[in-house]
């Protein structure tokens, strides 16, 4: 007996509901390897991936060496979507490295704004660095043409994604 593409999960036909949860599957097997070899590569540099994830987010803040310009502990927590409590965790670390220092909010007493040293942007730079290294080592092997492709479809799939709201719980 022969089977149709339908009738075998390993092997879905285009757009079938298979095929979306195959593509699923292999982004996440795909994202795991890229974040852990990530991970390793940063471990000599003393920056977990979490700290690199705050230190990136700082960092795209125009003029986040300036206190006029800082970011709030409380919005660095909104953006990495974690807790406050969390996010103060992460600060210390960054803090006790050097590549943040904490400071007053000149508009409300109560807030802290996250400056980026000189050593934190140069950590921002590494993690660039490491980043860069670990993406054209995974897709490597992948034309120019399919990573366009693949970037597209991704770009496109998040668009729609954000477009239908907040999904139900």
């Amino acid at each position: 007996m022969t089977t149709t593409p339908t009738d075998d999960p390993a092997d879905p036909s285009p757009g079938s509901p298979g095929t979306a949860a195959e593509l699923a599957d292999a982004m996440t097997r795909a994202i795991k390897r890229i974040r852990r070899q990530t991970g390793w590569r940063l471990e000599p540099y003393g920056i977990t991936p979490g700290q690199a994830r705050a230190l990136r987010t700082l960092a795209h803040v125009p003029g986040c060496e300036t206190p006029d310009h800082a970011m709030r502990l409380s919005d660095l927590a909104d953006k990495l979507h974690i807790a406050p409590r969390s996010a103060t965790t992460v600060v210390d670390a960054l803090e006790e490295a050097g590549l943040v220092e904490r400071s007053p909010d000149p508009a409300d007493r109560r807030a802290v704004r996250l400056l980026l040293t000189e050593a934190g942007r140069a950590a921002v730079e590494r993690i660039g660095q490491v980043r860069d290294e670990v993406a054209q080592e995974y897709f490597g092997e992948v034309s120019p043409e399919d990573e366009e492709v693949l970037l597209r479809v991704l770009r496109a799939a998040e668009a729609r994604f954000l477009a239908a709201g907040p999904p139900r719980r």
